[in-house]
């Protein structure tokens, strides 16, 4: 696979241990034994497999983002469920191009500013072929970051709403 002009970011590993402890709604998280495959895992963007210890914590990306970049999003920070691992993994996998593309469901590619603040956004039907969903991905990146302020992209299911990985300006 080429490189990938860019990068999807997971939950970084500190921030991982924080959820796995306390979750961005003050709740403490319950792990369960996942019975079927496909949880989107935001640690490791990957799916789950059946069997795998995981839990559902609340998290805040862009409250997060926020606070080391000395942003204020104000009413833009959003709280929302997403699924990790309930213990250490390797994460991501820096071969498997852009995640939870292989499904043909369509995705929103929110941009926010360097204030925190949404500067738009892209809807996107992404194709059942893995291989073109990928390359739509990439266009979608591509055609947020030619706007000069955007500083990162939340790329979002709409089906249910949920964060599913973050693209920082290359």
């Amino acid at each position: 696979m080429t490189p990938l002009t860019h990068q999807p970011l997971a939950i970084a590993p500190h921030v991982l241990d924080e959820l796995r402890e306390r979750d961005d709604a003050g709740v403490v998280p319950r792990s369960y034994v996942y019975d079927m495959d496909g949880a989107p895992l935001r640690c490791c963007l990957r799916r789950s497999r059946a069997g795998e210890r995981i839990s559902l914590v609340s998290y805040a990306p862009l409250r997060r983002w926020a606070a080391q970049a000395g942003a204020d999003p104000g009413a833009y920070d959003e709280v929302g469920p997403v699924f990790i691992h309930a213990g250490a993994c390797p994460g991501p996998d820096p071969e498997s191009g852009y995640p939870f593309a292989e499904t043909g469901a369509q995705r929103v590619f929110r941009r926010y500013n360097a204030d925190g603040w949404i500067s738009g956004g892209t809807l996107v039907q992404l194709p059942a072929d893995p291989v073109r969903a990928q390359t739509v991905v990439e266009q979608a990146l591509h055609t947020a970051f030619s706007d000069p302020q955007v500083a990162l992209v939340h790329v979002r299911a709409v089906e249910y709403g949920c964060f599913q990985y973050e693209v920082r300006r290359p």
